[in-house]
């Protein structure tokens, strides 16, 4: 059908040429005739006798050529007028057909069915897809809000949780007789209270470990302290619960330390370990308790870990089981990277001296406390010996 459209066209072109071609002739025609006319027109304003001037109002004699004029108007002005606006109008025609050669008429073009469906297919396919990408942009959109909205959220928690702290510390700054005058209340059994140290720990070949506790726990004492490592969870633990005795953990291995403090009195502890042979020893309220040896022998204590109060890591700073939380209160937890005598043990027992650890001293500026716990004024040192 496409075919015997352009075939058409093609036959139009061809009429349209031919009529071209005449109407150029006829522009020929018409030119020589204006040009006798206007010559005589010329020659009769020159004569002056009235011979010539009737014999220039005779009609003109047709030339051998076609003529397709017909008779003239007599006036010369009216012969010339009427010449000008036939030539005009040819001219025109004459332009209307050139643009019409060059420009194919494709109003009477019909597509085939086939073409005219995929272009209405290809046009759908465009729709769909604009249609999706208005739906893309709206999700970004609104995924955008969300994502303002949930970090605009974290931001006013955090600055809150700053807040608090602050107020805290403006507290705990006012209520310390002294920044080692303090202990860390841990009133629930959760796996969200607790303390953690700042300070970090240096590689140890030996230490000890001393700490004022009060144990509320309704089953043993939980768990005082736990120092994790990366690799190794249980790089120093002081725990208790179920039913196993309270037991001191070096890289995973086990010493159990014959000592009872789950009465919801203050007790001072202390234990030692060194590196050589893993000899421990371990003191309540300045006695010597229990000792033994190959415990993680030859082991040096890691650095670059996470000391916890109140919980027992089972990944480094995390996964606490509210089981082996420690519930009461705690205070003076001192690090050395060396074996105190039992004759400093005692005396930091009974009152008679306060040694703060080279490694990890009790103050306060180094403490964190979290979940809800704790900073609390201490009762002075005598009045936790007349409650043990």
């Amino acid at each position: 059908e496409l075919r015997v459209n352009v075939a058409q066209l093609r036959e139009t072109v061809v009429r349209q040429r031919e009529t071209l071609g005449h109407q150029k002739e006829t522009i020929k025609e018409l030119t020589a005739k204006l040009t006798r006319c206007e010559a005589a027109a010329g020659e009769g304003a020159r004569l002056d006798g009235a011979k010539y001037g009737a014999s220039r109002r005779k009609p003109l004699a047709k030339s051998g050529g076609k003529d397709t004029m017909g008779d003239l108007p007599r006036d010369h002005s009216e012969v010339v007028d009427h010449l000008g606006r036939t030539m005009q109008a040819l001219k025109d025609r004459l332009q209307a057909l050139e643009q019409q050669q060059s420009r194919p008429n494709l109003s009477n073009v019909v597509f085939p069915t086939d073409l005219r469906e995929q272009l209405q297919r290809k046009l759908g396919e465009l729709e769909s897809q604009l249609m999706n990408k208005v739906l893309e942009l709206e999700d970004d959109k609104f995924t955008l809000q969300n994502e303002s909205a949930s970090h605009r959220f974290r931001t006013e928690s955090a600055l809150n949780a700053l807040h608090e702290r602050v107020t805290e510390l403006e507290k705990g700054t006012n209520a310390f007789k002294s920044p080692d005058d303090f202990k860390v209340s841990l009133p629930l059994q959760t796996n969200y209270l607790y303390a953690k140290i700042k300070k970090s720990i240096p590689e140890m070949y030996g230490f000890t470990i001393c700490l004022w506790i009060r144990s509320r726990g309704s089953s043993g004492i939980g768990t005082p302290f736990s120092y994790a490592v990366p690799g190794q969870a249980n790089e120093i633990v002081l725990i208790e619960w179920g039913n196993n005795p309270i037991e001191l953990l070096i890289n995973d291995k086990v010493a159990q330390l014959p000592m009872t403090i789950n009465d919801d009195k203050w007790h001072h502890i202390c234990v030692t370990w060194t590196t050589r042979d893993g000899i421990w020893e371990a003191y309540q309220d300045g006695e010597l308790r229990g000792s033994g040896e190959n415990l993680a022998p030859w082991h040096p204590i890691k650095q670059g870990g996470i000391l916890i109060l109140g919980q027992e890591q089972d990944t480094i700073g995390g996964r606490f089981d509210a089981t082996q939380a420690f519930v009461g209160e705690l205070s003076h937890f001192n690090i050395w990277d060396r074996i105190l005598s039992s004759e400093d043990i005692m005396s930091i027992a009974n009152c008679s001296a306060n040694l703060a650890g080279n490694i990890i001293p009790w103050v306060d500026n180094n403490i964190d406390v979290f979940g809800g716990a704790a900073k609390l004024p201490l009762e002075t040192c005598q009045e936790r010996l007349s409650s043990s």
